[in-house]
C-alpha cells in the first residue's frame, strides 16, 4: 500500500507566496475600467507565478499532490465584469500544466461550498455551472483537464433531503458532461453522510474524494471497512487512486473545526483500514498550517512499524 500526501493552495514555508491575492468588485470600480483592469491583470498575473513557485516546492520535496487555490483569478466569474483570463497568460498557464505534467503532480480545484446542484433556484444551479465552466477554463489552459479533478459537496437539504438528493440528478443535468467527467463529491460534516454521498455518486459515475474528519463528524451507518470498499469503486474508471481528505478537530468543543496539525491518533483508526484492504491513496492534507501540517505527518506516519518513507512525499507499508 502506498500513500502519497499533498496540501491545500498556500506553502506556508514560502515568503509572500500567496496564490490568492485579491482584488474586490468595490476596489475595482473606484479605480475605473482602464485602471481597474490594469490591477486585475498586475493581481492575476502575481497569483499564477506564486502558484508556480509552490509547485516548484513542491517538486523540491517530492510531493506529487496539490489543490490549487480557486482564487488565482480575482472577480473572474463576477456577472458585471467576466473578462478574458485565458489569453493574456497564455503563456503562464501552459507553463503551470507543463510543470505538473513533468513531474507528475496531479491537481485538483475545489470550489466554494455556493457551488452546488441541491438548490431549488435555477439561478444557483447557472452560478454553479458557471463556477465549474471557470474552473476548467483554468485546468484547460494548463492543458491538464484530462487528468485533473474538481471536487464540490453535495449541497444543502432545504428542508427536505430527500426532495434535495431528487433534486441533485436533475440539476446535475445543466452540467456540460466533459466538466462532469472530471468532478468528484465529497461528503460533508453537517449534511450528506459518505453513505448518502455515495449513493449520489454511483448513480452519476462520479468518484467521491472521502473526508474522514466530516466522516467523523456526521457518521455514516456502515462499519469504515464496508463503506470505504464501495467508495473506492466510484475511482475504477478515473484513472486515478482513490483521494481522502485528511484533518483532524481542533478540539472536543470545536470538532467540526480544523486543528493545525494532524493528530495521528485520530487517523489512525483509517489507516489500519487503509492498510487491512491494501488500498493505495492519496491523502490531501486541509490541516491550518497546509505544507507544514504535512511534512510533519509524513515524518510521524513514518515512525509507524512496517511504515517506510519512499519519496519526500510518501509512504508504504
Amino acid at each position: 500500500m502506498k500513500i502519497r500526501f499533498g496540501f491545500v493552495s498556500n506553502a506556508t514555508c514560502l515568503w509572500e507566496a500567496s496564490p490568492a491575492k485579491t482584488l474586490t468588485f468595490k476596489r475595482y470600480g473606484t479605480l475605473g475600467t482602464e485602471k481597474g483592469m490594469e490591477k486585475l491583470l498586475d493581481v492575476t498575473r502575481q497569483n499564477i507565478e506564486n502558484t508556480l513557485r509552490v509547485l516548484q516546492y513542491n517538486t523540491a520535496h517530492q510531493i506529487e499532490v496539490y489543490r490549487m487555490s480557486s482564487s488565482i483569478v480575482p472577480l473572474a466569474t463576477h456577472p458585471e465584469i467576466e473578462w478574458d483570463f485565458i489569453t493574456p497568460f497564455k503563456k503562464e498557464w501552459k507553463q503551470l500544466g507543463d510543470w505538473a505534467t513533468a513531474h507528475k503532480m496531479r491537481i485538483s480545484f475545489h470550489p466554494n461550498q455556493f457551488t452546488l446542484f441541491t438548490s431549488p433556484k435555477p439561478e444557483i444551479t447557472q452560478n454553479a455551472v458557471k463556477d465549474m465552466e471557470f474552473h476548467y477554463k483554468m485546468l484547460d489552459a494548463m492543458g491538464i483537464a484530462d487528468t485533473s479533478f474538481i471536487n464540490i459537496h453535495v449541497g444543502g437539504a432545504y428542508g427536505d433531503k430527500e426532495s434535495a438528493l431528487v433534486r441533485v440528478h436533475d440539476n446535475l443535468k445543466s452540467l456540460p458532461m466533459h466538466i462532469k467527467e472530471r468532478m468528484t463529491l465529497e461528503n460533508d460534516d453537517k449534511t450528506y453522510t459518505a453513505s448518502e454521498t455515495l449513493g449520489v455518486c454511483k448513480r452519476e459515475g462520479i468518484p467521491l474524494v472521502f473526508d474522514y474528519h466530516h466522516h467523523l463528524a456526521n457518521l455514516s451507518d456502515e462499519p469504515l471497512n464496508e463503506l470505504l470498499t464501495e467508495v473506492f469503486t466510484t475511482w475504477n474508471q478515473a484513472g486515478a487512486v482513490p483521494k481522502i481528505h485528511i484533518s483532524s478537530p481542533k478540539s472536543a468543543g470545536e470538532f467540526r473545526s480544523h486543528a493545525d496539525y494532524i493528530d495521528l491518533d485520530f487517523i489512525m483508526p483509517l489507516f489500519k483500514v487503509l492498510k487491512d484492504l491494501g488500498q493505495d491513496a492519496d491523502f490531501m492534507i486541509e490541516a491550518k498550517m497546509k505544507d507544514r501540517a504535512m511534512l510533519q505527518l509524513i515524518e510521524d506516519m513514518a515512525k509507524i512499524r512496517g511504515v517506510k518513507r519512499v519519496s519526500g512525499g510518501a509512504i508504504e507499508c
